[in-house]
């Protein structure tokens, strides 16, 4: 069963995910709980590979109200896992002039806390306002049927 807990709305609309990967994350007590209760942000997130490993960066988890001592920094970057294989498939692309990697959800798989991230390639100024004209037609049609 899978629960999402967080979604980011700026990944789809500033880059084309031409990729997709699950990776779990690594985070204290604390943190989950605070998860548990919806309070993550991926807003302003983005990932880097950094020494063959790969970290999330600017994630906010909000404190947890009763974690008194335990609670982290809500910013600090967080180890993604994964196995070597997909590390280095996610450094070829990243290699490539324009692609990043971009963090769209954070849900609930069972227990376990998953990231999705997308290898994306930035959208030009023109693409955005193609995709917005889309979307404005869709309501338009589904208003008025």
């Amino acid at each position: 069963m899978i629960k999402v807990v967080a979604k980011n709305p700026v990944a789809l609309h500033n880059y084309n995910i031409i990729n997709t990967i699950e990776a779990g994350i690594v985070l204290t007590g604390t943190e989950i709980k605070s998860i548990r209760n919806g309070k993550a942000n991926l807003k302003d997130s983005y990932a880097s590979i950094q020494n063959g490993e790969v970290y999330i960066h600017s994630m906010h988890i909000s404190p947890y109200e009763h974690g008194n001592i335990f609670n982290k920094d809500p910013l600090r970057d967080r180890k993604l896992l994964l196995n070597k294989h997909e590390i280095t498939k996610l450094i070829g692309f990243v290699k490539q002039k324009g692609y990043t990697l971009v963090p769209i959800s954070l849900y609930f798989k069972g227990n376990f806390v998953k990231v999705e991230l997308g290898i994306g390639k930035g959208k030009k100024l023109y693409d955005k306002r193609e995709d917005l004209k889309k979307k404005d037609s869709e309501r338009y049609i589904e208003q008025h049927t």
